[in-house]
Parts: structure tokens; sequence; C-alpha cells
């Protein structure tokens, strides 16, 4: 596995702090360019709200920096990440190369421009030929792929995975997990994931752990797992 120490950060959450109601978060996260981070924790410790404030969904204070810019202040259409969501939030009435394409325009009737980076998209997310169907004609698998394409044509450096395969069975998760590793290392993505399951965090370069209203440092997770906090013991049942 590779060693990330030094690396340049990609995402970086400085001393961000965040109140909605009862619910408090803090806390210092940095992933460098290239890494593959899982967000791991309890329910309700504050994971995927950390992928809404990266992505601009949840303000807070503190600073976010992507890419060496602080996009603190930019609203989340303007920030270089994309996020994929437990729903694939396709459009029903749209064949998945039209949904598709609208990672890159945002007109009803795309270009032709956006329909041919759809389709490539799709080849690439392994969808070749199944442009013409409507959600409702796919899988489940085949739905998450289609979102997952949605998200690559945007292009942008960072990719924000929000437990969006949790709902596929076992072999169709490691699936599409496998598909995400292919992409990242193809392209030089940035990859934050959310998941519950240990076992996926282990296989990440780093892992940061959100429990208790804090969250971070990212660290080796192979070295996270080898020595837990407190905080994960206790989720982990070590305790």
């Amino acid at each position: 596995m590779a060693s990330w120490a030094g690396a340049a950060a990609m995402i970086a959450l400085e001393d961000i702090r965040l109140r909605q109601g009862d619910f408090r978060l803090e806390g210092a996260l940095e992933v460098p360019a290239g890494a593959l981070c899982a967000l791991i924790g309890p329910s309700g410790g504050g994971k995927s709200t950390i992928l809404n404030v990266i992505a601009g969904f949840a303000p807070a204070e503190g600073r976010v920096r992507v890419a060496g810019r602080d996009v603190s202040r930019l609203p989340p259409a303007e920030r270089p990440v994309s996020m994929l969501f437990q729903e694939h939030n396709l459009f029903p009435e749209l064949t998945a190369r039209a949904n598709v394409a609208l990672g890159a325009s945002l007109a009803l009737r795309p270009p032709p421009e956006a329909l041919a980076r759809a389709d490539a998209a799709l080849a690439a997310v392994g969808l070749e030929g199944l442009g013409e169907r409507l959600p409702a004609e796919l899988s489940g698998g085949q739905r998450q792929r289609v979102a997952l394409a949605r998200a690559l044509l945007r292009d942008r450096p960072a990719l924000l995975l929000d437990e969006p395969f949790a709902a596929l069975g076992p072999g169709m998760r490691r699936e599409m997990l496998g598909l995400v590793e292919e992409l990242r290392r193809r392209r030089g993505l940035t990859v934050i994931l959310v998941t519950h399951d240990p076992e996926e965090a282990r296989r990440a370069d780093l892992a940061a752990v959100a429990a208790e209203g804090r969250f971070g440092p990212a660290m080796p997770a192979e070295a996270l797992f080898r020595a837990p906090p407190p905080a994960l013991r206790a989720w982990l049942g070590e305790d």
C-alpha cells in the first residue's frame, strides 16, 4: 500500500465546527490527492454530514479546501467535487444516456457533445449499449452505475460516496466498490467513502472516525484498526 505521509492534500477540512439543533460536530481532516479515505463510526456520528460540509450542502464554521483552493464560500455547483448518494436520484422519465448527460449539461435536450460524453461514461462503468433504457428497465446495480457515470461526467478531482451501494447485495456491492477503485486509479481521483463495514474501511488507504461529535484525523487504515481509539473500539464491540 502506498505511503501518503507528506503528500499534498486534495481535500482539507480545517477547524470545522457545525451545529444543527442538538447535534454538534467538530474536527479536522486531510486527504491526499489520489487517496481513498474511509469514514467510519456509529450511525448519527456525522459521517454523511462531513461529506455535506465538503460538498457545500451543510454550512459550517472553519475552512474547506479542495485542490489547494478555499471553497468554503462557494455554492455546491461550483465546488470541484462530485457526490454519490445512497439514492441514485435518476429521473425516471429520462433514458440512462440522458440522465448521465445531465452531468455535463442541465438542458432537457443535451447537445450532441454531452450525449457523446455520456456514452463514453456509460462504457466506462460497463453499461455500453444500455443508454436508451429507462431506469425502470435497469437493475439496482445498473442504476447505481448510471449514477456513478453521471458523477464521473462532471470531471471533478474528488468523489464523495455516501454509502451509495448499501442497498445492494454483498456480491454486487463488492463489484461496485471494485469499479470505483479501478476508476480511481485510472483517473487519479481522490475518494472519501462513508461506510458502516469495517472490512471496507480496512481496505482503504486511509480511515477516519466520526463519533461523539468529533471526527478525524485521517490515518493509515491498517494502523487505525491495529490501535483503534476508544470510540472506534466501542463501536467495534472490542471494549
